[in-house]
C-alpha cells in the first residue's frame, strides 16, 4: 500500500509502521509497512489472521510500544507514549473487584480530580448501557456481558480521544454478543466516538463499521481499506441486504487468500478458515 503523507488534519494516521521483536540475531517482524487513518469521529475496524499482529498494533497506537520504523501520529503529534487521549478496552476484565460497578466506573475522573461531576456522569453512562438498576452490584455478581458494559461505561466516562477495543467481545455467547454490538451501535451513533476495533468476525465488522482495515499474515501489511457504505443507525436486519452480502463476499475473498499463505505455513486456524470458505463455496453461499 502507497505511503500517507502526514498531516496536521484530525486523526490518528500510521505512516510505514514496522514493528520487530527480538534481536540482531534473531529478529521476529510482526508488522511491515503498515499504513492507514483512523478518520475522527469514524468507526474503524481492524481485522485479518488470528496472528498476524493486530494488538501489536493496538499497542503501538496506544503508546505502550514503540515502531521499530515509521511513524504513528495523533492530529499531527507523535505518538510517544501512552495518555488518557487513547485508552484501550481489553479482551481480559479489569473490573476492581473489590469495588461496586458505580465506584468501578466513577474511579477515572475520581482519580482525576473530577468527584464533583463523576456520580451524575456515571449514572448516566450505566443507563446507557442497561446497568442503571445494577449499580450497587460487584462485578462478580455480573454476568460476562454485564462485565463488558461496565468496563466500556468506566472507559467512555474518561472521554478519551481514541478508544480501542481489542475483540472485547470475545468469548461471549451469540446473544450476549449481539447484545453487545447494539449498545456500542447506539452508544457511537450518539457520540461519534472515535473507535479502533478489532475483531476476527466478518458480521461483527461489517455491522458495526464505517471502515475495513485488512491485514495480511504475519509480518502484518495492509492488504485494503474498504468503505463500509450502509447507512446508519445500524441494526442486525442489515446482515440480510444485498449490499451487506456484497461486501462480506469481498472481505472473505481477500482473507482467504491471506489464509492459504497462512496455511501454505502450517498454520491450524489458517486451515480451519480455508475448510470453511470451501464449504461455503460448494454451499452457493456468497
Amino acid at each position: 500500500m502507497s505511503p500517507i503523507e502526514l498531516t496536521t488534519e484530525r486523526g490518528v494516521i500510521l505512516s510505514n509502521v514496522a514493528k520487530t521483536f527480538g534481536d540482531e540475531f534473531d529478529p521476529i517482524p510482526v508488522l511491515r509497512d503498515c499504513s492507514f487513518k483512523i478518520e475522527d469521529g469514524q468507526f474503524t475496524i481492524l481485522i485479518g489472521p488470528s496472528g498476524c499482529g493486530k494488538t501489536t498494533l493496538i499497542n503501538l497506537i496506544a503508546g505502550y510500544d514503540r515502531p521499530t520504523s515509521g511513524r504513528i501520529t495523533c492530529d499531527g503529534e507523535e505518538v510517544r507514549g501512552p495518555t488518557r487521549e487513547r485508552l484501550v478496552l481489553f479482551q481480559e476484565t479489569s473490573l476492581f473487584p473489590w469495588m461496586s460497578v458505580l465506584q468501578n466506573v466513577m474511579y477515572g475522573p475520581v482519580v482525576q480530580g473530577r468527584k464533583k461531576s463523576a456520580q451524575s456522569e456515571a449514572v448516566e453512562l450505566l443507563s446507557k448501557v442497561g446497568l442503571q438498576d445494577f449499580r450497587d452490584k460487584y462485578p462478580n455478581q455480573l454476568s460476562g456481558g454485564m462485565q463488558r458494559r461496565a468496563e466500556l461505561a468506566r472507559t467512555l466516562i474518561n472521554k478519551p480521544r481514541l478508544l480501542l477495543m481489542d475483540e472485547p467481545f470475545r468469548g461471549l455467547d451469540a446473544m450476549t454478543r449481539q447484545l453487545m454490538q447494539e449498545y456500542l451501535l447506539k452508544l457511537f451513533e450518539g457520540s461519534r466516538q472515535t473507535i479502533l476495533f478489532v475483531t476476527t468476525e466478518i458480521d461483527e465488522a461489517i455491522l458495526l463499521g464505517d471502515s475495513l482495515v485488512l491485514l495480511s499474515t504475519a509480518p502484518a501489511s495492509v492488504r485494503e481499506c474498504i468503505r463500509v457504505d450502509l447507512p446508519r443507525p445500524r441494526s442486525a436486519a442489515m446482515l440480510t441486504t444485498q449490499r451487506y452480502a456484497q461486501l462480506k463476499s469481498k472481505v472473505l475473498a481477500i482473507l482467504y487468500q491471506e489464509a492459504l499463505h497462512s496455511f501454505a505455513s502450517g498454520s491450524r486456524a489458517a486451515a480451519d478458515m480455508v475448510e470453511a470458505f470451501e464449504l461455503r463455496r460448494k454451499a452457493g453461499e456468497p
